[in-house]
């Protein structure tokens, strides 16, 4: 069987620019929320959105409307899928149901999850039900707290994201231990 390549091209775009698809059925709870802010806020971006272009050139996302919703002023990887509207509601309607269906190996999922910790409380109760469900026996939920040193912290608002990285690379620059947050 030959299957086609759909994708048109990688481009970097501000998320608040994604046209979300007016038929999109996934509705995402506060705690799917937090979990992904927390995956977001230790990772970064590792995955792309997927979109389509209408006659107006705008794009109009299929798949990541969270994560669109989650960082609207950065600019995030999004696919370029050449479908039309019909095999774009195709790909709506599956892609999460088609992930969902896939079984788990509770031992593969016990290593993995043994192999690292998490600072975010959501990201940890979401893996934590994860094993539970999968009949992993993980310690996530009973891991303690790490022993966090007294730290002195400095919050500054920025204009956008080029002001953002510039006072970052200035700071490391001098010294200081930095983080990049978008709130």
């Amino acid at each position: 069987m030959l299957i086609r390549d759909r994708i048109v091209e990688l481009r970097r775009v501000r998320a608040s620019d994604l046209a979300p698809h007016p038929r999109n059925w996934r509705m995402h709870p506060r705690r799917q929320q937090e979990a992904l802010r927390g995956i977001l806020a230790e990772v970064g971006f590792a995955d792309a959105l997927l979109a389509r272009e209408l006659p107006d050139g705008r794009l109009q996302l299929i798949d990541g409307h969270l994560r669109a919703a989650t960082a609207p002023e950065q600019l995030v990887p999004v696919l370029v899928l050449d479908v039309d509207e019909q095999e774009a509601a195709k790909l709506l309607a599956s892609l999460d149901p088609l992930a969902a269906l896939a079984e788990p190996d509770a031992a593969k999922l016990e290593e993995l999850l043994e192999e690292f910790d998490t600072e975010s409380s959501a990201l940890a109760t979401m893996l934590a039900e994860l094993a539970a469900a999968a009949g992993a026996a993980t310690q996530i939920q009973d891991r303690p707290e790490p022993e966090i040193p007294e730290t002195w912290q400095v919050v500054v608002h920025c204009e956008g994201e080029a002001e953002q990285r510039g006072l970052y690379e200035r700071l490391r620059g001098e010294g200081y231990r930095c983080r990049v947050l978008v709130m």
